[in-house]
C-alpha cells in the first residue's frame, strides 16, 4: 500500500464560519488551527496548504478562563533599547481591534514556519457579526455544540 501525498490538484478548500460568542479563546484556538492546517480531512498532507479558508465573527465576545481577562500580558518590542510594551488581554479586547487576540491564539499553536504564515491568510477574524463573504456561502461550524467545555458556565 502506497502512501497517500496530496496535491494542489487534490485540494478541496471550503469556506466555515464560527461565532465566537461565548466560546473559551483556547479551545476556540485550537478547532481554527486545525481547520486552516487540514487536519480534520483524510487526506492531510503535512507540507501542504490544506487547509479550509475560515472567518470568526463577534471575536470581541469571547470567554478567558480564570483570571486571564486582567492577568494575561500581551509583549511586543519596539525594535529600539528598553522598548518593550505589554498590554493585557482586557485592554486589547476593549481596545480598537479585539479581533488581535484571537489572531495571535490560533498564530501561537500554528507551527513557526513559511507554511503557517501562509495558512494565517486563510483566517478572517471580524469583531462584530457582520462579514463581507457572503459570496463564498460559507457553511456554519457550531463549536458551542461540540463540547460544553468549549463555553464557559461561570
Amino acid at each position: 500500500m502506497k502512501t497517500f501525498s496530496a496535491t494542489p490538484a487534490d485540494i478541496d478548500k471550503k469556506w466555515i464560519l464560527i461565532d465566537a460568542e461565548g466560546i473559551v479563546l483556547g479551545r476556540l484556538a485550537s478547532i481554527i488551527a486545525m481547520r486552516l492546517r487540514g487536519k480534520h480531512k483524510a487526506s492531510f498532507t503535512p507540507n501542504m496548504d490544506m487547509g479550509d479558508n475560515v472567518i470568526v465573527i463577534n471575536a470581541d465576545k469571547i470567554q478567558l478562563t480564570g483570571k486571564k481577562r486582567s492577568e494575561k500580558t500581551y509583549w511586543r518590542h519596539t525594535g529600539h533599547p528598553g522598548g518593550i510594551k505589554s498590554r493585557t488581554a482586557e485592554q486589547i479586547l476593549e481596545g480598537d481591534h479585539p479581533e488581535r487576540v484571537v489572531m495571535k491564539a490560533v498564530q501561537r499553536m500554528l507551527p513557526g514556519n513559511r507554511l503557517s504564515r501562509q495558512l494565517m491568510t486563510n483566517l478572517r477574524v471580524y469583531a462584530g457579526a457582520e462579514h463581507p463573504h457572503e459570496a463564498q456561502s460559507p457553511e456554519t461550524v457550531d463549536v458551542k455544540s461540540m463540547n460544553k467545555k468549549n463555553t464557559r458556565s461561570a
